[in-house]
């Protein structure tokens, strides 16, 4: 028996009572008695003709007629037995055995009269109907107040659902502005720890702080240092700022509340803010403890921003109430609240101010070691290949997020069980790259040779253009399957791990992707539809770097980066505004000149590249080298951490204080 089992209880899920177990019984009560005081004891109607017989016959005692509306018949006991209808369990004098609806009393009284008279029974023998006045006071009250209790019963059974759900705490309506945070302590711990979390170390070694903090504060207040109230998550989305949350809260040994923002949002007025309040409640008694707040954006929203709300919004009450708890807080009471947003720039700048958020630690994409690291994570639980090497697969996937790597892994995993292999090789790793950068094959589209022509020498234009510019980034595929939505081919390139893009290397990439529309103009004559993505993209990269990068010397060194979303202030003039367009055609046009030129000197490549795509359909580098020869830029870059580049300069240091050391003591 496991000693540590908590016994069922509404606390810890266990059989709860429910209450409309109560109104269910008195409504069931209510029914049967009104059913057994109108109906009685299965009585049988009888006619008039019956019950003239009866009376002839002289087995009728006596009769009531009540509230000149039904008579009771009452049958004498030495007659009883003549009555095979009558149930056993009436066989008695003193209840009424048959009734009769009697429509005019004056009518059904004179006609008891005519009958007895016809019959020649003694007058003394006669059957004199009793008049009597009868109340049902059970069933006008049942009839108002059934009606009302079910409408109340409903309001209740809709009010608790809208307070939280089921029965328990925070499941009824007076309890509709109780906390809907998830706590995590010794009993429902989080098996997540930092050794999941790959490729956030700075964020690793901040977030580990904290969690020190709580469990040693004397070491940090003995000198005089304040426990921080607060730590902001910022990054994009998929980059681990919720798997680096529940890291905390498995490593740490401190109770650990978790809720969304959007908890805190309800269509009543006041509950927000109520939830903020008995959120905060609930830690300061299991201080020391961490709040985690998923999304805060919901609720962190900068005020004075929706005017046409007004001032008295829900949402900015409940960002006040939450501003008031955390600058309440108390340095010694050890609680610090967790927050994580992908838009920094949206939220208030009295939430982001020191005193409530202490530290912002940024979580960015992670560079290539950090993917390697996060690949060997996800890599522990797939039984793959001895080929599956994650540094490759790093170098693979360039700008992805740790949420992208754990979809390659996975679906890498799928493809393989499809395939009925037994482990999974790189082959279905380059197969789900594919798939998630492109979307899914489609090989039964039906395409006519003719398009199929003008896709293969589109995608080979690009190659082409990429292959022989010294700043595009390497090739690594080029295809004509269709994928995803309107892709019906793609060119597959390996980008460097760079932080500052220089004018050259855009230019670059804006001629490389004009190669497709510039290779059908050249072997056609004409222009397709097939182009639109990559004039997105290069009109794109054109106003960003004449208005935001300052790359432009006629418009200057500006950045209008920011401005240009606010529709009623331009944060430049017509003129400008006219010259920035006439740069970007300008620009545009000498790019698309340079891959046309670039395209004619290269046809034969060109032909010979789009011909063996409409053969292969798929063209790897190494089939690429075999057909046009290596790429002529072949420069390797070498990445470098800031630690390793310190150890470099220490070893170059060491090297130049030996070489001056070594003169003087050859000279002593």
């Amino acid at each position: 028996m496991d000693s540590n089992k908590k016994p069922a209880s509404p606390e810890n899920g266990g059989n709860r009572f429910n209450g409309f177990w109560i109104y269910g019984v008195i409504i069931l009560t209510f029914i049967a008695i009104n059913m057994f005081t109108m109906i009685g004891a299965d009585k049988k109607q009888l006619t008039q003709n019956r019950l003239e017989q009866m009376i002839r016959d002289s087995d009728v005692e006596k009769i009531e007629v009540v509230n000149n509306q039904k008579a009771l018949i009452y049958i004498k006991k030495g007659s009883l037995s003549k009555y095979s209808d009558i149930e056993k369990s009436n066989l008695s004098a003193d209840r009424h055995h048959y009734f009769m609806d009697i429509g005019n009393v004056e009518v059904f009284s004179s006609s008891l009269k005519e009958v007895q008279e016809k019959a020649e029974i003694p007058r003394e023998n006669w059957v004199h109907p009793a008049y009597v006045t009868k109340t049902n006071w059970i069933g006008p009250i049942l009839n108002w107040v059934l009606p009302v209790f079910i409408l109340i019963a409903i309001w209740l059974f809709i009010m608790k659902r809208v307070g939280g759900g089921g029965g328990g705490p925070g499941g009824q309506i007076f309890n509709i502005g109780k906390s809907k945070a998830t706590l995590f302590d010794q009993n429902s711990k989080v098996n997540v720890t930092f050794a999941d979390v790959a490729g956030l170390d700075e964020a690793k070694v901040e977030v580990m702080e904290v969690v020190d903090f709580l469990k040693t504060p004397k070491k940090y207040t003995a000198l005089g240092g304040k426990i921080p109230k607060g730590v902001l998550l910022v990054g994009p989305p998929g980059t681990g700022k919720t798997l680096l949350a529940k890291a905390v809260a498995g490593e740490a040994s401190v109770p650990f509340f978790s809720i969304s923002g959007s908890d805190f949002v309800e269509m009543f007025v006041g509950v927000g803010a109520s939830r903020v309040r008995d959120l905060f409640k609930q830690a300061r008694e299991k201080a020391p403890c961490i709040v985690f707040i998923d999304e805060i954006d919901a609720i962190g929203r900068a005020r004075g921003k929706n005017n046409m709300q007004g001032g008295n919004d829900e949402r900015e009450n409940t960002l006040n109430q939450l501003l008031v708890e955390m600058d309440g807080f108390s340095t010694d009471k050890g609680v610090i609240l967790m927050a994580a947003t992908n838009r920094p720039d949206i939220l208030d700048s009295a939430l982001l101010r020191p005193g409530r958020f202490d530290r912002q630690i940024g979580i960015d994409r992670p560079d290539l070691k950090g993917r390697e690291a996060i690949f060997k994570v996800h890599l522990k639980t797939i039984i793959k290949s001895d080929d599956v090497n994650p540094f490759i697969l790093a170098e693979m996937t360039p700008g992805f997020a740790g949420a992208d790597i754990a979809n390659v892994c996975n679906e890498a995993a799928l493809i393989a069980a499809r395939r009925n292999k037994a482990a999974v090789d790189l082959d279905d790793f380059n197969y789900a790259l594919d798939r998630v950068i492109g979307g899914l094959e489609k090989k039964n589209k039906l395409i006519s040779p003719e398009e199929k022509k003008i896709i293969a020498y589109h995608e080979a234009g690009h190659a082409i253009c990429g292959w022989y510019l010294e700043h595009a980034a390497p090739l690594v595929k080029v295809t004509i399957v269709p994928r995803g939505i309107g892709t019906l081919g793609f060119a597959q390139y390996l980008p460097k791990e760079e932080n500052i893009t220089r004018t050259e290397q855009l230019l670059d990439r804006i001629c490389m992707t004009f190669g497709g529309r510039a290779a059908e103009k050249l072997i056609f004559s004409k222009i397709s539809t097939g182009a639109q993505n990559d004039l997105d993209q290069v009109t794109k990269m054109a106003y960003s770097m004449i208005s935001i990068f300052g790359m432009n010397e006629k418009v200057g060194q500006v950045s209008f980066y920011g401005m240009q979303n606010d529709s009623f202030h331009k944060p430049y003039s017509d003129e400008t505004a006219s010259l920035i367009d006439d740069e970007v055609r300008q620009l545009l046009q000498l790019q698309y000149e340079r891959a046309q030129n670039l395209l004619t000197e290269k046809k034969t490549e060109l032909e010979m590249l789009a011909q063996e795509l409409l053969t292969k359909e798929v063209l790897h580098k190494s089939d690429v080298e075999k057909l046009i020869g290596p790429r002529p830029y072949q420069e390797e870059e070498k990445y470098y951490h800031p630690e390793e580049l310190k150890e470099e300069v220490k070893e170059e240091i060491k090297e130049e204080t030996k070489e001056e050391v070594a003169p003087t003591e050859e000279s002593k």
